[in-house]
């Protein structure tokens, strides 16, 4: 298949998906998330291939999701557009995921590597949940999978503050595996992969599902608390003034409704 936003690639046993909207900073879109899901689908599917590894380019992971595409959406829009369908049929993979993170990994990209199994980062990756900043919240997992990996108070912060992990800080915290320079963060996730694509695929498989299972009921649960609140965010004037002042990049004012 052709795709617009995304490169696909095939090394042998592994899988890579690259974002390819550099212009944007990667900023992700409906029509990327869609082609990202894809694209996972036929390389789950492709018995030759035994881990994906995903990645941006070195200025961005993904800066985030595309405000402008959402700016004046309603409640209504967000429930009957139900983006976060696409991100869930990626829970779905059977098969391993790496990201591979260099720059910006904020908002919707920072939920979009934690999505991933693992996480191998550039000492120039930065990740964040800074949709407090433009009158939302995390949509599509951000506040569950941080709090995961990093406990409730450093996720707290993170999403009530907005500000910015540094690569080094994630991998203390748990977040990332691995932090090494930028000229070696793709390769280090395709040796990362490539290990895991040797050993036997239905023991992979099966190992990846009884970590998950640890978590899921809970992320479940979680997952649905978020998404709600996250689309009641619509109805606020907040959420609108935050939106247009990120557009339009000027300083906010909040009025607390």
């Amino acid at each position: 298949m052709e795709y617009e936003f995304i490169l696909v690639d095939v090394e042998a046993s592994i899988g890579i998906i690259q974002f390819n909207r550099p212009d944007k900073l990667n900023a992700l879109s409906p029509a990327l998330i869609g082609e990202m899901a894809h694209a996972m689908e036929a390389l789950d599917a492709n018995d030759a291939i035994g881990a994906i590894v995903l990645t941006g380019d070195e200025r961005a992971f993904a800066a985030g999701a595309d405000i402008g595409a959402m700016a004046t959406a309603t409640v209504v829009d967000q429930i009957e557009m139900d983006m976060f369908a696409t991100w869930d049929r990626v829970r779905k993979i059977s098969k391993p995921i790496i990201a591979a993170v260099s720059g910006f990994a904020l908002g919707g990209g920072c939920e979009t590597a934690m999505m991933c199994d693992m996480i191998v980062a550039s000492e120039t990756a930065r990740f964040g949940q800074p949709e407090i900043k433009i009158g939302v919240i995390p949509g599509a997992g951000g506040s569950q999978r941080m709090a995961q990996a990093l406990g409730k108070a450093k996720t707290m912060e993170m999403v009530l503050t907005g500000r910015f992990m540094s690569a080094e800080e994630a991998q203390r915290h748990g977040l990332v595996n691995r932090v090494v320079p930028v000229e070696r963060y793709l390769e280090e996730a395709k040796e990362l992969a490539r290990e895991i694509a040797a050993m036997p695929p239905v023991a992979v498989r099966l190992g990846k599902e009884a970590v998950n299972a640890v978590f899921d009921d809970y992320l479940d649960r979680g997952l649905l608390f978020e998404r709600k609140n996250f689309y009641m965010l619509f109805a606020t004037e907040d959420q609108k003034e935050g939106m247009a002042a990120f557009l339009e990049k000027r300083r906010p004012t909040w009025k607390g409704r």
